[in-house]
C-alpha cells in the first residue's frame, strides 16, 4: 500500500515501506478503547498526506516495564486529553478519523507498541526503511497477542 512517492524514493533499501503497528478497518467515528489502564503521554496533528492526522500516544507500565501505545488516523475530537492523568482500561481514546482529517487514508486505526520512545513528543514514525527494519522491529514488538489476534 505504500506505493506513494513519499515511501518510495530512493534504493529499495532505502524505501520506507515497512510497517511497524498494525490497522485496523471501521466506520468514520468508530470508538477506538485503551486496551489496559494508562496514561496520555503527548498528542498532535500531523497533517501531512499520508501522516497520522490526529494522533494520541500513551504510556502503561506493564509488568514493571514502561509501553507506550500509539494510536493514529483518529478524529480532531479525540485531541482533547488532559497528559499525565491514569486512564482506566476501556476508556475511549478517540474515534476513527475522515480522510480530510487523517492523512487520506481510508478511515482505520494504526495502533503501535513502542518500547523506546526516545525523544518522540507529537509524532512516531509507524513505517520504517527497509534498511533499518530489525532495529524498528526491535523497539516497535508485535501488538497482535496484546490485541488478541492470532500470530502467524
Amino acid at each position: 500500500i505504500y506505493t506513494s512517492e513519499l515511501f518510495t524514493r530512493g534504493a529499495p533499501e532505502q524505501r520506507r515501506d515497512i510497517h511497524v503497528g498494525i490497522d485496523l478497518g471501521g466506520p468514520v467515528g468508530a470508538p477506538v478503547t485503551l486496551p489496559c489502564a494508562g496514561v496520555v503521554a503527548f498528542q498532535g496533528y500531523n497533517a501531512a498526506a499520508g501522516d497520522y492526522g490526529h494522533c494520541v500516544v500513551t504510556r502503561h507500565t506493564l509488568q514493571n516495564q514502561t509501553l507506550y501505545m500509539l494510536f493514529g488516523h483518529l478524529d480532531r475530537d479525540s485531541i482533547r486529553h488532559a497528559t499525565d492523568v491514569e486512564l482506566p482500561a476501556g476508556y475511549v481514546i478517540g474515534r476513527l478519523g475522515d480522510r480530510a482529517e487523517n492523512g487520506g487514508w481510508p478511515p482505520h486505526l494504526h495502533f503501535q507498541l513502542i518500547l523506546d520512545i526516545g525523544s518522540a513528543t507529537g509524532d512516531y514514525p509507524g513505517v520504517c526503511k527497509r534498511s533499518e527494519r530489525d532495529r524498528w522491529l526491535s523497539i516497535c514488538p508485535d501488538p497482535r497477542p496484546l490485541l488478541g489476534l492470532a500470530v502467524a
